[in-house]
């Protein structure tokens, strides 16, 4: 599978030329000056290319025979005393089918006999090593980078496999979550739950450090301290994930503590979930990130004023930006083998300086394969909101007291994570979001 990744790469690359690519794979990492290893994940770029999530690796594509050398540490006796077993040349061959297997050690060696016009890295940091083992290389930073953004953007089969097995795991951690909170349990418990469905099912690596967010905690965007304990009243937001093979899962669920929404409650997330399901309505290939963006903001604005919580001209509202007070980030992103992955913003496109869009992680037209996070969000910040109501020009789009009253609100977010196809979109996340279906889940 990771071939037809590579033979993507070199597709991109003019034939019959004299240059190569280069990439180092990462080091084991530890903590500070100790000898503390953290857990290790290779580099995301390299894992693509090879499938070796082994650290101390590297790479070289040879562009005009179109050829594969993977550079492995060789290991002594210590290091499987210490750290375990260690692999023959065979094995490696035999695992990932590389072209060429070499010992680190032999990179510029290599190098000198395939004598490269251009090596291509993927960093000035990679630049700079190549440099270091000879002057006379020349090298580019800025043509590998774009085309391997160009390659992950669009997924192939197999990734999608990847992608679709993290959900499948995912939807079991969440299902197992929502069944078991109390109030009175802390937000680590949650946690500890969730980690035990992944790696019971044989994920083992959390996509990024998981939200277990109750009450007013769920008005922090990253909140990661999880220590709390949950009380009975909160809304809880869940937004974490694992990986399968290096890709990515990530979900958000917000839901009540003791497994019934109060009507307060139940309006502001039925006003996100009207805005999710108005862009996953609309998502198609050629449609914008950024429209649909605005659309998911109206949509909650509209609900927001249904609630007696806004007043005013919804057109008003938003050409004011006072959606932005509400909803502060951005509607997705891009998925697959990082969270937040590669290839949101294409060469030469900006970001929209506005309030609230301008952290949209993706700004582009979407096409089949592309997989991408829907995530709209209500949120009562108090260090946003109370400046709004003290500023006049906002404070009219604004009822006070309603407003003042849902400062310890928190926040609700709703997400999924979608494959764009040819006709529309296949939904990945398996968790319900109706209210009512929520409800029904957590009563058991």
């Amino acid at each position: 599978m990771h071939n037809q990744h590579r033979e993507k790469l070199f597709s991109l690359f003019d034939d019959n030329q004299n240059g190569v690519v280069f990439i180092q794979g990462a080091e084991t990492m530890y903590r500070y000056d100790t000898d503390y290893e953290f857990p290790f994940r290779q580099e995301s770029n390299f894992w693509y290319l090879t499938g070796v999530n082994e650290a101390e690796c590297s790479l070289v594509l040879d562009l005009k025979k179109e050829e594969y050398h993977l550079f492995v540490p060789e290991r002594d006796a210590q290091y499987a005393v210490w750290h375990g077993y260690v692999k023959t040349k065979e094995q490696y061959l035999e695992e990932y089918q590389p072209d060429h297997l070499h010992y680190r050690n032999d990179i510029l060696k290599v190098l000198n006999e395939l004598k490269p016009e251009t090596v291509y890295c993927i960093d000035d940091e990679q630049a700079e090593f190549v440099e270091d083992l000879n002057r006379g290389f020349n090298v580019e930073t800025e043509a590998l980078v774009d085309a391997l953004t160009y390659c992950r953007v669009l997924k192939t089969d197999w990734e999608l496999d990847q992608l679709r097995e993290a959900c499948r795991v995912n939807d079991l951690a969440y299902l197992e979550v929502m069944k078991s909170i109390k109030p009175g349990m802390y937000e680590y418990e949650m946690k500890a739950i969730f980690n035990k469905v992944q790696i019971e099912n044989g994920l083992m690596q959390d996509a990024y450090n998981g939200i277990f967010a109750s009450g007013v905690n769920a008005s922090i965007l990253h909140y990661v301290v999880n220590n709390s304990m949950i009380k009975d009243g909160d809304l809880f937001l869940m937004d974490s994930g694992f990986e399968c093979n290096g890709y990515a899962s990530d979900y958000t669920r917000t839901f009540p503590a003791n497994g019934k929404y109060t009507d307060v409650q139940k309006g502001i997330y039925n006003s996100v979930l009207a805005g999710m399901d108005k862009v996953l309505d609309s998502i198609k290939p050629g449609v914008k990130m950024e429209d649909l963006h605005l659309l998911a903001a109206r949509t909650m604005m509209e609900g927001l004023k249904d609630m007696g919580i806004v007043k005013g001209s919804i057109d008003d509202m938003m050409e004011e930006n006072i959606f932005a007070l509400f909803f502060p980030h951005g509607l997705g992103h891009f998925l697959g083998l990082d969270t937040h992955d590669v290839g949101g913003y294409p060469k030469g496109v900006d970001r929209i300086e506005r309030p609230g869009i301008k952290f949209l992680r993706a700004r582009r037209e979407l096409l089949p394969g592309m997989v991408v996070t829907i995530e709209p969000g209500i949120y009562f910040v108090p260090a946003v909101l109370k400046p709004a109501i003290a500023d006049p020009e906002k404070n009219r789009f604004l009822n006070t007291e309603k407003v003042e009253s849902l400062l310890g609100f928190g926040g609700v977010r709703i997400e999924d994570d979608i494959i764009v196809t040819d006709n529309g979109i296949e939904n990945m996340t398996n968790v319900p979001k109706k209210a009512e279906e929520v409800e029904i889940l957590m009563k058991g």
